[in-house]
């Protein structure tokens, strides 16, 4: 087979030039049967290795990541999949908390290339229903709604992933759904438990307007015959994971009913909680109640499907656990503390600040961007009241945002005087840290994994 790359950095700059499906795609452009003519053609290698599959609204990267920790300490060969990235693009398609070695990568991107070249186009000219799903100009009534003919961005980096798993020889793969679940790209997987953490009004134009609609698409992951791991949900959420699982005659283990989390301690260096199942407490390196019930599902999740495993390794998986941008501290000496989190969604948000305030206290200040299409509105709400300054700033440029529309919400709920918008996120951090030096007061910046991303390269790479 012809080579292509020298490195894994030429993979995912190709990988980058696909259609990505963050950036102006439309709902109808989903389709799982192109995932898994893809998959078939390159020798089905999700298949290679038993699975997790991890979908939700928010916490399910904590969850993915927890998981690989505490399979990674039981001694598995752990592929792990997850997004989005904060510091570099391979924290996506992981070995364990490590890279893959850079032959795996650019084998598996050789691979991928190849397929794209090569094996898809005479897939199309030979199959019909190839064609349909990958030709503009094919029969096929949804076309009109997919930009172009190639495979997405998402599609051929899960398929990196999983060609990674495959040529690395992991034991098991822990993957993360991108969006939505039922179509999303991962859903080719068959694994042996599902986990979904909490719902959310979240991705509307994509998931559906209603808790039930975007449930609906979230329970499209749980598979015949395997269990489920359910995070505590409202009740329009659980009537559907309920209904589903019944469906699908599939175990549903609903964490508030089989677990009580108890004796949660909270510092600046993380959080130590008990489980009702477990002879004895468990550490996190992360702030927050939040993560201690992440760790529940993580923990019910590998009691499940691995009861061989001990607690023991649990408990040194859960205290090794490594992961950016999640309340994670990166003050420099002699600063006031300066904390960023992916926090994206109302209910994570206000889990966040709850957390900061404990802290920290109120009146600090909030470094603040969210993706147009999150409820900026009711993060304003739960936000403007905990703080003394507030500045508006852009989440990267991943997805499409509008900081102009957020400024103004923010400056109705909170208050002209105290909220300001500055766009470049550069000039953000150094105008809060301005204001850090003249009244000494904690930084949050929240609202985006792309802005954590952002303000985590400013301050530490400096």
């Amino acid at each position: 087979m012809k080579k292509y790359f020298k490195s894994s950095g030429e993979v995912f700059d190709w990988l980058s030039s696909f259609i990505n499906l963050e950036r102006g795609q439309k709902p109808k452009s989903f389709r799982i049967e192109r995932m898994e003519i893809l998959a078939k053609l390159a020798g089905h290698p999700e298949k290679c290795a038993p699975s997790v599959h991890i979908a939700g609204s928010k916490g399910k990267g904590s969850v993915t990541t927890m998981l690989a920790a505490i399979l990674t300490a039981a001694g598995f060969k752990t592929a792990r999949y997850m997004s989005p990235h904060v510091i570099d693009i391979r924290e996506r398609i992981c070995l364990g908390d490590s890279y893959f070695s850079e032959d795996i990568y650019i084998g598996a991107g050789d691979e991928l290339k190849h397929l794209t070249e090569t094996l898809l186009p005479a897939a199309i000219d030979s199959l019909p229903s190839a064609a349909a799903l990958f030709s503009p100009n094919a029969p096929d009534p949804l076309q009109s709604d997919w930009q172009g003919c190639e495979p997405t961005f998402w599609e051929l980096l899960t398929l990196l992933f999983f060609l990674c798993a495959k040529k690395s020889k992991c034991d098991i793969m822990v993957a993360e759904t991108g969006m939505g679940g039922r179509l999303d790209s991962t859903n080719v997987l068959d694994p042996l438990i599902s986990v979904i953490t909490l719902i959310e009004l979240e991705h509307t134009s994509f998931l559906g307007n209603t808790i039930e609609a975007i449930a609906g698409e979230k329970a499209g992951i749980i598979k015949t015959g395997k269990p489920l791991i359910l995070a505590g949900q409202c009740e329009e959420a659980l009537r559907v994971f309920k209904k589903t699982a019944k469906e699908k005659n599939s175990r549903l283990f609903y964490i508030p009913e089989i677990l009580e989390i108890s004796d949660i301690k909270i510092n600046a260096q993380g959080t130590k909680f008990s489980l009702s199942s477990a002879h004895s407490s468990f550490n996190i390196p992360i702030p927050g109640k939040v993560q201690a019930e992440n760790a529940a599902l993580a923990v019910a999740a590998v009691k499940t499907a691995f009861p061989q495993i001990e607690e023991n390794v649990i408990r040194s998986g859960l205290a090794n656990l490594k992961i950016p941008a999640r309340f994670e501290n990166i003050t420099k000496e002699e600063q006031r503390p300066f904390i960023i989190d992916g926090a994206h969604t109302p209910e994570s948000l206000r889990l966040c600040i709850e957390t900061f305030c404990f802290l920290y206290g109120n009146g600090g200040i909030l470094i603040f961007g969210c993706a147009a299409d999150k409820d900026s509105a009711a993060m304003a709400r739960t936000a403007s009241r905990h703080f003394s300054r507030i500045i508006i700033t852009t989440p990267g440029n991943f997805k499409a945002s509008n900081p102009a529309e957020v400024y103004e919400i923010f400056k109705k709920t909170a208050g002209e005087e105290k909220t300001e918008l500055i766009l470049d996120t550069k000039e953000a951090v150094e105008k809060a840290q301005s204001y850090t030096h003249k009244i000494n007061l904690p930084i949050l910046g929240t609202g985006s994994f792309y802005l954590a991303a952002e303000i985590r390269k400013i301050v530490l790479m400096r």
